[in-house]
């Protein structure tokens, strides 16, 4: 267990991952760390993420907290395109279009901090996932209802209509999710050990 005389806070706004941590007994404090997410050429995809984590772990540290601090980004990659957080309904339904019936895979790279002795560990997983063939209704229906609008690929696994577009997963669900919790787990634990 994560020792609790220890502040841990989440520099994220997801809903999801907030809740991903108090599934194991952590109770963030949230941060707000707004950066400009560009992805820049054609970069490796566990670049992409592990790089986004570490820009938003340098604005979680500006706010001066002592304890541990957490940061992630999630993306979807099919083929060599990298798909984040669609803008419009118009982007998400073409997401879910690109990513019907075919392989994609789910990057999250995330940043853990410990303010206190200063160790920090930058890490990814990766996971692969299989969509199903699904009716453009299906499709529509779905992106009406407005849940994938801030979910990279415009879907979500874990709690939604999106649950039941997936045929196979091969990997860590969490990750899938959006915070990949054992190895999150573990870079606590030895961010905090002395």
């Amino acid at each position: 267990m994560i020792r609790q005389d220890v502040t841990i806070y989440l520099a994220s706004k997801s809903p999801r991952r907030k809740k991903l941590l108090e599934q194991i007994n952590i109770h963030p404090h949230i941060l707000d760390c707004e950066i400009d997410e560009q992805i820049d050429g054609n970069p490796r995809p566990s670049a992409v993420v592990q790089k986004l984590a570490v820009e938003k772990m340098e604005e979680g540290i500006k706010h001066k907290k002592s304890g541990v601090i957490i940061t992630a980004d999630t993306i979807v990659v099919l083929g060599k395109k990298i798909l984040g957080k669609p803008n419009t309904k118009k982007e998400a339904v073409a997401m879910l279009q690109r990513l019907n019936g075919n392989k994609h895979y789910v990057y999250t790279g995330f940043c853990v901090f410990n303010s206190i002795n200063s160790k920090k560990i930058v890490s990814y997983e990766k996971t692969e996932v299989t969509f199903r063939d699904l009716t453009n209704k299906e499709i529509e229906e779905y992106v009406n209802g407005g849940s994938p609008m801030d979910k990279a690929g415009a879907y979500g696994i874990q709690d939604d209509y999106g649950a039941i577009f997936i045929k196979k997963i091969n990997g860590c669900y969490y990750n899938v999710v959006g915070l990949p919790l054992t190895k999150v787990y573990q870079a606590i634990q030895e961010v905090l050990s002395c």
